[in-house]
C-alpha cells in the first residue's frame, strides 16, 4: 500500500463521527438488538463512508484466535448494507457479494469497518463496497457487493410494521444533529 492511501484512509477515520439511528427490537443477527447472541452492530458516519467498529469475541472464532470467514463476510454485508439504507433511503436485498480475504481478522483486536457506495451502472442495482481495519489501519478483508433496489411491496416476507419502521428511519437519517 501506497504511503498517500496510507495517510488518505488515517484522515477519514479521524473525520467526524455521526451515530445513525436504528430501529430497536428486531432480530437481525448482525445489527439488531434483540438478538442476544448477535453482533449489535452500531453505525455512524464519517465522511462520504458508514462505518462500525467492532471487537470480535471467542464465539465469532474460526481458526484459533481467527474469526471464522462467515463472520466476517457478514460483518463487511451489513456494512454495505448500512450505507445503502442511510444514503438511498430504499428497500433492497443482497443480490451477490465478493469478499477477499486479505490478513486474518483477529479475536479480541479492535477493528473498524467502512463501507462506500459506488457508481452505478443499471437500473435499480446498487453497487457498494466495505473494508476492514484494524486498530493499526492495516486493511484485513474487503469486499464488494450488488445489491437490487426493491419496491416495499416486493418485500413480502417482511412484515408491514417494520416497513413503516424503516420509512420512519430513512426521515430520522436527515437529523444530523447527534454526535458520536
Amino acid at each position: 500500500m501506497t504511503q498517500n492511501r496510507k495517510r488518505k484512509e488515517q484522515e477519514v477515520m479521524e473525520e467526524e463521527k455521526i451515530r445513525i439511528p436504528k430501529i430497536e427490537g428486531y432480530r437481525c443477527f448482525a445489527c439488531g438488538t434483540a438478538n442476544p447472541i448477535g453482533l449489535n452492530l452500531q453505525f455512524y458516519r464519517s465522511g462520504n463512508s458508514i462505518c462500525s467498529d467492532i471487537t470480535l469475541g471467542q464465539y465469532h472464532e474460526g481458526w484459533d484466535n481467527m474469526a471464522h470467514g462467515g463472520i466476517v463476510s457478514t460483518v463487511l454485508d451489513e456494512v454495505m448494507s448500512w450505507t445503502i439504507l442511510y444514503f438511498k433511503r430504499v428497500f433492497f436485498v443482497t443480490r451477490k457479494m465478493e469478499v477477499k480475504y486479505i490478513k486474518p481478522v483477529l479475536i479480541g483486536e479492535p477493528l473498524t469497518v467502512k463501507g462506500k457506495l459506488m457508481e452505478e451502472n443499471r437500473q435499480n442495482l446498487i453497487t457498494a463496497r466495505a473494508e476492514i481495519f484494524n486498530d493499526k489501519g492495516q486493511l484485513l478483508s474487503r469486499s464488494k457487493g450488488e445489491f437490487m433496489e426493491l419496491p416495499s411491496e416486493r418485500l413480502s416476507a417482511v412484515s408491514e410494521g417494520l416497513k413503516r419502521e424503516m420509512v420512519a428511519l430513512f426521515k430520522k437519517f436527515d437529523d444530523q444533529s447527534m454526535p458520536f
